[in-house]
């Protein structure tokens, strides 16, 4: 609930119409996404990561708050569009690149990791690969798919999308992706309620801002003195069995909410105090706005990664000079792309999700610009 102090207390900057608060939380965000996995690919070579302070602080709280953001900024698509606009708009923006993206991933793997054509498994490896390389994106999608579905029929009730919240977390699924799905969706619902009751709940932290502020950071530093490897959704599949597996579940929501509740403010008033800086203003407005490019890349290279044979030699000051080299170059590779194809027709859609600033500049613009009057009212 911290998100909602910290967000009342923004004065918004913006540039061709973005909140460039929101797109520095944004892209420290997908930093962390690939240093994370730089961290299990490189540093621990896919052994033992589970157990890195860095890899546990960082995924306590990376997905969990991208999500919370993505709701909030979905509430004027939940609310003011028809079913099949919103999700027709969902779609090209997220599903149509990664389509785009998985394409390219799976030519690259058939001409450099051939498989034998007659695996037993490679079919399901196959789906496998198109559910989990970017499982977020579909995580994403599905979230809006049912917010947008419960809007419809209770367009303004909180209960009716806690009660959605309660249904899919319990919910027996842990196969594929749905423990992920199952994992984020609270936080989505979290972030598009508090857009849509933003006078509320800013009420409700300015009477309680110290006593709030003060249990979050306790509860978020004792769940990271806690959490285990059955914390984690991948191991705990979100899927409560016993009193132990409730108790690990318990952890990762309450943990990623704390987490989360408290990089929000420590990401916006790094925005406030430091927005002068180069640096952090490089990555507003470059990173900030190529989150989902740079996420479909990242997955698209530690994907090919799972195929191949490397640093079986290599020592602690060799890995932290490759995964530094490789996560530079994955922000290059993306921010090139977005360069060379933001402006063409059509194919600035396919790759990277959105419309060409020539075509469509003006509806951006307007849909930014309401994001950003949204904060400003506060």
């Amino acid at each position: 609930m911290l998100i909602h102090h910290v967000t009342a207390k923004i004065m918004p900057e913006t540039a061709h119409d973005r909140d460039l608060a929101l797109d520095f939380t944004k892209g420290v965000l997908i930093i962390l996404v690939i240093v994370g996995h730089l961290i299990q690919y490189i540093l621990y070579r896919n052994e033992g990561f589970w157990d890195s302070a860095s890899f546990k602080w960082i995924y306590m709280f990376h997905m969990p708050l991208f999500m919370g953001i993505s709701g909030y900024l979905s509430c004027r698509a939940l609310l003011e569009k028809s079913f099949m606009q919103a999700m027709g708009d969902r779609a090209m923006q997220l599903l149509v690149p990664m389509l785009f993206w998985f394409s390219l991933l799976a030519t690259l793997k058939l001409t450099v990791f051939p498989r034998l054509a007659s695996a037993p498994d490679n079919v399901l490896h196959f789906l496998n690969d198109f559910a989990g390389t970017y499982w977020f994106v579909w995580a994403a999608f599905i979230c809006f798919l049912l917010a947008k579905t419960i809007s419809i029929f209770n367009h303004s009730s909180p209960w009716a999308l806690f009660v959605s919240v309660i249904l899919v977390v319990l919910a027996p699924l842990t196969f594929s992706i749905f423990p992920l799905i199952k994992y984020t969706y609270p936080f989505f619902c979290l972030g598009f309620s508090f857009a849509m009751s933003r006078e509320r709940w800013t009420s409700i932290m300015r009477s309680h801002r110290p006593f709030l502020v003060m249990s979050v950071t306790i509860a978020a530093m004792m769940c990271f003195s806690i959490w285990r490897k059955d914390t984690f959704v991948y191991n705990n599949l979100a899927l409560v069995q016993d009193l132990q597996s409730a108790k690990n579940v318990l952890l990762m929501f309450l943990g990623s909410a704390a987490a989360s509740a408290v990089m929000i403010k420590v990401l916006l008033r790094s925005w406030n105090i430091g927005r002068s800086n180069r640096v952090v203003r490089f990555i507003a407005a470059k990173l900030g706005p190529s989150t989902l490019v740079l996420y479909l890349i990242q997955g698209t290279v530690f994907r090919l990664m799972d195929s191949m044979q490397y640093g079986e030699s290599w020592d602690a000051t060799m890995r932290s000079a490759a995964a530094a080299f490789l996560g530079a170059m994955i922000v290059a590779v993306a921010l090139t792309v977005r360069w060379a194809v933001r402006d063409i027709p059509y194919l600035s859609q396919l790759v990277l999700g959105v419309p060409p600033r020539s075509l469509s500049g003006s509806q951006i613009n307007q849909e930014a610009l309401a994001n950003h009057r949204s904060l400003r009212d506060l």
